[in-house]
């Protein structure tokens, strides 16, 4: 009997295609362009929504005074739902109090959160050389896992139900079948030009998943890659959707509809559920670096009018850029030497802005209505 990888998901009720057979590896999975439709009337309807939504976010993206608010926020909440759509469950308070840890003290579930953080900001840095590639899901999924990794050259790989404990899709199997099929998936997403780009996000995020080209992780970087090809096709100039919110919410959808594309090529129904991923996350980040600026605003102006002897926008700011802040922030910033860098932050929780706890040896001041902000689901 074939062992299978560690690698599970969850399932809704699918249709299976008799003919499909989810015990032998899907060397027949079939090249792309996909032979259906994939710009049917209702597509084309929700490509347009969906774009509409991302060029809001890309525009309130913009208005940031400091972009790395949003690279050191929103990718944290990405990271946390995107590793629990794995079974890998943190909080974001953990993530955002161990993401600038150098002494590792965070426990597993949230070393390897982090590590789709840091995944995610080395295949945006990779964007400047290449564009979404094969190489570059090599290394995303190296970061994520934390390990040497490459291509699939061994039988075995199996994906297994959650609930029964049923092999329920097994990718093909062979290392030059893997590359073959990965470098027609490379033509497609940046060849077809004829076809949107969401549409080719929506196309190019089955067909990873499909060829599940790595022993584990398929899953977290197939999402990177989704944010790495927004940005590469400049719908987004970095990559700050959150995407995962929208599996995670409709986690059994997603799976039910990926099986459906592989037992009968039930294309529309998949490219509507990302466009809608799409839109929706799209939304919702817009109205979340609002509510962010917002409270940036506010906190500037509280310390400009109650503490104008340590003010500066660049102190505000950095209390957001670090929600966990520590004294080697602010001297690392050059907003002061350390002895002074203690007095502005403890000046700060005496004037109920900041929270200060002990870590170890150090203290850290933690901005408890950003965290609660970021912390928002709805």
């Amino acid at each position: 009997m074939r062992s299978t990888c560690s690698e599970r998901v969850s399932t809704g009720a699918g249709y299976i295609d008799m003919a499909f057979d989810p015990n032998r590896p899907f060397n027949d999975l079939p090249n792309l362009p996909p032979a259906s439709e994939t710009e049917t009337k209702a597509i084309l309807r929700s490509c347009i929504a969906a774009r509409a939504a991302l060029a809001e976010l890309r525009v309130s993206g913009n208005l940031i005074p400091n972009q790395a608010m949003l690279i050191n926020s929103i990718p944290l909440l990405e990271a946390q739902a995107s590793s629990e759509i794995e079974n890998i469950v943190t909080t974001a308070d953990r993530l955002f109090r161990y993401a600038n840890d150098a002494a590792g003290r965070a426990d597993p579930a949230t070393r390897e959160a982090l590590r789709y953080r840091t995944a995610l900001h080395r295949g945006f840095e990779m964007l400047n050389q290449r564009p979404v590639s094969a190489a570059i899901a090599v290394e995303v999924c190296r970061t994520i896992k934390g390990v040497e990794l490459d291509i699939r050259k061994t039988p075995g790989t199996a994906l297994v139900s959650d609930a029964t404990r049923q092999v329920i899709y097994t990718p093909p199997d062979g290392e030059d079948v893997l590359r073959s099929k990965l470098a027609n998936w490379e033509r497609y997403i940046h060849e077809a030009e004829e076809i949107d780009p969401l549409i080719r996000l929506a196309v190019m995020h089955y067909q990873f998943e499909a060829i599940h080209p790595f022993v584990d992780g398929n899953g977290r970087t197939g999402r990177v890659l989704n944010l790495l090809y927004l940005v590469d096709k400049g719908l987004l100039d970095v990559p700050v959707l959150y995407l995962s919110r929208h599996i995670i919410r409709n986690k059994a959808l997603y799976y039910r509809y990926l099986l459906a594309v592989t037992t009968r090529q039930a294309w529309e129904a998949w490219i509507l559920f990302i466009l809608e991923a799409v839109r929706t996350t799209a939304e919702w980040t817009t109205a979340k670096i609002r509510a962010i600026r917002e409270l940036l605003d506010e906190t500037g102006a509280a310390i400009r009018q109650r503490m104008p002897k340590i003010y500066s926008r660049e102190l505000a700011e950095l209390i957001f850029v670090h929600p966990y802040c520590r004294i080697g922030d602010v001297v690392k910033a050059d907003i002061a030497r350390r002895q002074t860098a203690a007095v502005y932050l403890k000046t700060l929780v005496a004037a109920g802005l900041l929270d200060e706890i002990k870590a170890g040896r150090e203290n850290l001041y933690i901005n408890p209505p950003l965290l609660a902000l970021l912390a928002e689901r709805a």
